[in-house]
C-alpha cells in the first residue's frame, strides 16, 4: 500500500470507530477483508488510527472536522506534513482538499485532548502535574515486559531476548521490569515469551504488585482478574494458595493456559470463599491511567458512566472486606487518575467501615514512565 492508500484506509475504519464501532474490532475487520494489506501496512494503519483517537479533539479542530478525514488531516498538519501531497484523489488516495477542509488551532481543553466535562475535575486532581500528563497521555505507551524471576534472572531474560532482536532496558518502577526499546513487534512470537520467561504487563502494574505483603504460604485471591497479569505476578513472588475470580468468568479464558506457560498454580472460582491472608481487587475504572494504550475510554467516558464504576468500586470493596482474615490484607487498585476513584474511594471505605487500617497508599503516573495506577493496602484489625 502507498501512503496514501493508508491513509485513506485509517480514515474508513475511523469513520466506522466515530460511528460507534470498537476500535480493536473495527481493525481486525478491516484486516481480514484486506487481504492486500501486509504486515507494515496493518501495523501503519493500526498507528494512524490510535494516534487519531489519542489525539481526537485537537486533530478534529486541526483537520475541519470530526469525522475520519478530518482526524487524519489534522494529523497530517499536527505533525507539519503537507495534506495536499498526500490528498490528491489519484489511485488510492483521499479526495482532494476542498474549502471544508480548513482547520483552526484548539483551544481550552481541546488542546490538551481532554472532554470538556473531564478536563477541570483531572486539572484539579493533578494539580500542577495536569499539562504534562495530558500531554503524555496524547502519546503511545511504552512497551514494558514482566520478567517472570521464578523461572529466570533479569539479565538471562533480556540475553534471550536480545538473541531474537528484542532489545530491553531495566525500568525503575519494578525489580521485574523491561522496557522494550527495538523489536517490540517480534515478542508475541519470541521463544521468551511462549517459553513463559516473559509476560507483557506495564511496569506501573507491575510496581502495584510489589506493593503486596506476599509471603509462602497465603491463601491469596485475586478478585478482579480478568487476563491474570497481577495473578501470575504474585505467583513469581512466593509460592501461594492463589484463587482467581472475575465477574465475568469469560475474561479469565485464557488465564489456565497463560499459567501453565509460566509454571503458576492458580485456581479459579466462581464463588470465593474466605478467609484468605490477602485480597487484591484491580476494580473497574474509568481507565484514565492507560488512555494513551486504549484511547477510546477517553470519549466514552460519561458523568453518569463514571458515577457508576465508583458505585461499582465501593461495592467491590465491601464485599472484598468479608473475605479478609483477621489480620489479613485488603489490597485496592485502580488504572485510574482520578480521586473519587482512588483515595476517596479508600477514605470512603474507611469511614463506613471500622477495624481497617492503611498500611500504605502510592499513585502513579505516565510521568513515572508507565501507565496510571493507584493502589492502597489496608490491614484488618485481629
Amino acid at each position: 500500500m502507498t501512503p496514501a492508500a493508508r491513509l485513506s484506509a485509517a480514515i474508513g475504519i475511523l469513520d466506522r470507530i466515530l460511528a460507534g464501532s470498537p476500535a480493536e474490532q473495527t481493525l481486525t475487520n478491516w484486516g481480514r477483508a484486506s487481504r492486500f494489506a501486509g504486515s507494515g501496512d496493518r501495523n501503519a494503519v493500526r498507528d494512524l488510527v490510535f494516534d487519531a483517537l489519542r489525539c481526537r479533539r485537537s486533530f478534529a479542530a486541526l483537520g475541519g472536522g470530526e469525522t475520519g478525514r478530518g482526524l487524519i488531516l489534522g494529523g497530517l498538519r499536527s505533525a507539519g506534513q503537507d495534506p495536499e501531497s498526500f490528498f490528491t484523489g489519484e489511485g488510492h488516495a483521499p479526495a482532494p482538499l476542498t474549502l471544508a477542509d480548513a482547520g483552526q488551532t484548539p483551544e481550552g481543553y481541546a488542546a490538551h485532548d481532554l472532554p470538556d466535562w473531564l478536563g477541570p475535575r483531572m486539572e484539579q486532581d493533578l494539580g500542577a502535574d495536569f499539562r504534562a500528563l495530558a500531554e503524555a497521555l496524547r502519546h503511545r505507551a511504552p512497551v514494558f515486559l514482566r520478567v517472570n524471576t521464578a523461572r529466570c534472572a533479569l539479565s538471562d531474560a533480556q540475553a534471550a531476548l536480545a538473541a531474537e532482536g528484542i532489545e530491553t532496558v531495566p525500568h525503575p518502577l519494578s525489580p521485574t521490569a523491561l522496557q522494550v526499546t527495538g523489536g517490540a513487534r517480534k515478542v508475541a512470537g519470541s521463544a521468551a515469551y511462549a517459553d513463559g520467561i516473559v509476560e507483557l504487563q506495564d511496569a506501573a502494574s507491575q510496581a502495584v504488585v510489589d506493593a503486596l505483603p506476599l509471603a509462602d504460604g497465603q491463601r491469596v485471591l485475586d478478585y478482579c482478574a480478568g487476563g491474570g497479569g497481577k495473578t501470575l505476578a504474585m505467583a513469581a513472588r512466593a509460592r501461594l494458595k492463589l484463587f482467581a475470580h472475575d465477574a465475568d468468568p469469560r475474561r479469565m479464558r485464557d488465564l489456565p493456559a497463560r499459567a501453565k506457560r509460566a509454571g503458576a498454580r492458580v485456581t479459579l472460582t466462581e464463588a470465593p470463599q474466605g478467609p484468605f491472608d490477602l485480597v487484591l481487587a484491580d476494580a473497574p475504572c474509568s481507565g484514565s491511567g492507560s488512555w494513551r494504550r486504549a484511547p477510546e475510554g477517553k470519549w466514552l467516558l460519561t458523568p453518569d458512566r463514571l458515577a457508576g464504576v465508583i458505585a461499582v468500586q465501593a461495592q467491590i470493596l465491601d464485599r472484598i472486606a468479608t473475605l479478609v482474615a483477621p489480620g489479613g490484607v485488603l489490597a485496592y487498585a485502580t488504572c485510574s487518575l482520578l480521586r473519587a476513584e482512588n483515595e476517596a474511594q479508600i477514605a470512603a471505605f474507611q469511614a463506613r467501615s471500622p477495624g481497617w487500617s492503611l498500611a500504605s497508599q502510592r499513585r502513579l503516573t505516565p510521568l513515572d514512565g508507565g501507565d496510571g495506577f493507584f493502589v492502597a493496602v489496608l490491614r484488618r484489625d485481629q
